[in-house]
């Protein structure tokens, strides 16, 4: 008869506890600043962010078509988080690899699946330039990450801004802040609907995006727990010195996995601009998607499976907070959703308060055994 594992050593147990947790303490505290700005309104905004993603089928449809690429950011900054880096770049590479795709999709007509491709080798190349700082120069990722977030931005503005092509006023629009919409350029680059937005009351968000991420998140628990190239990455991550020791190529691998994370992010952004329904905008500040990755990582700590949850719930939030209109302002909406979301980040901190409790728990029922 095997003996029973202690709940202080269950880690999967303690990662849901923790998440749990932390989520149900955002919404108290989003709670409380509603009733701090609109008191009589605060039990309806609460209402409408809580059930608005199952309110229809419409809205369930936006739910699953948002959290795609956040899953994908989340995959994205905790796959490089395993093997020991820290990806705030991937706002930047979610940037490269959307313009990648759309450079497929309107420039050069390829199909949905061909400009997929494009939009991982878009946020790998752009994930390239922190992992070789930080392996050849010893140059911390954060900065570098932080530095081409903006970088990718400015850089894609610009090359929008001087492909006219590429622009909706090229294809008859009026507008020219914005690409071109893919239902005129290039129809054959929309990603597929697979019937889904029949089944789901005609809705124009929903598409395969979802299970396409959902079986990256898959790939890339089975690439870290059961190949050897995921051993030693998550080597290089615990201690760098002791994977070179035991013969691991390190300064290779720190390329590697940034490279991977960055084809993640690039790939969340393909598959963002690729549904058909959102055009990218000339943007003047970085694009938060990247950043809500963080959190859907933290939340999920950095497991791949963890992350489709994780994401799913940042995701139907949002789509809930769009829904607290006109009761409160955009402005109140993204307050309230940025506390819940970076609350929820709390989970790791979490994770450590609920092992120290429950390892003093099972310290004094020992004692009191022993007694």
């Amino acid at each position: 008869m095997t003996k029973k594992k202690p709940l202080a050593e269950n880690q999967m147990l303690i990662s849901i506890l923790a998440s749990v947790i932390s989520i149900a303490v955002g919404l108290l505290f989003g709670f409380i600043l509603l009733l701090i700005l609109n008191p009589s309104k605060a039990g309806v905004g609460m209402s409408a962010m809580l059930t608005t993603g199952f309110g229809s089928l419409d809205k369930f449809g936006k739910v699953l078509y948002q959290a795609a690429p956040l899953m994908l950011c989340g995959l994205s900054v905790g796959f490089a988080f395993k093997t020991g880096l820290f990806n705030i770049g991937a706002s930047g590479q979610y940037t490269m690899g959307a313009f990648f795709a759309l450079i497929g999709a309107i420039v050069l007509h390829l199909p949905w699946w061909a400009c997929l491709l494009l939009s991982c080798v878009g946020g790998g190349i752009w994930g390239i330039f922190p992992g070789l700082f930080k392996a050849l120069f010893n140059v911390n990722e954060v900065i570098t990450s932080i530095m081409f977030n903006w970088i990718g931005m400015f850089l894609v503005n610009l090359l929008l801004a001087n492909t006219p092509i590429m622009l909706a006023s090229a294809w008859g629009a009026s507008n020219s802040d914005r690409t071109a919409d893919l239902n005129v350029a290039n129809p054959s680059a929309i990603i597929p609907k697979a019937g889904l937005d029949k089944l789901f009351g005609n809705s124009p968000w929903i598409n395969i995006s979802v299970f396409i991420a959902i079986a990256v998140a898959i790939l890339m628990w089975f690439i870290l727990q059961k190949t050897t190239f995921g051993y030693e990455l998550k080597a290089c991550g615990l201690n760098k010195e002791a994977s070179r020791y035991a013969g691991i190529n390190a300064n290779r691998n720190i390329i590697l996995s940034m490279i991977i994370a960055g084809a993640l992010s690039g790939l969340g952004g393909g598959l963002y601009y690729l549904a058909g329904t959102i055009q990218y905008v000339l943007e003047k500040s970085v694009l938060g998607m990247g950043f809500d990755g963080i959190p859907v990582a933290l939340l999920a700590n950095s497991h791949p499976i963890g992350t489709i949850f994780s994401s799913l719930f940042i995701s139907y939030i949002k789509v809930g907070g769009s829904a607290m209109q006109p009761n409160f302002s955009s402005e109140t909406i993204n307050i309230i959703i940025a506390v819940i979301i970076y609350l929820a980040a709390f989970a790791l901190l979490m994770r450590g308060v609920i092992m120290k409790l429950l390892k003093k728990l099972a310290g004094k029922a020992d004692k009191e055994v022993s007694a």
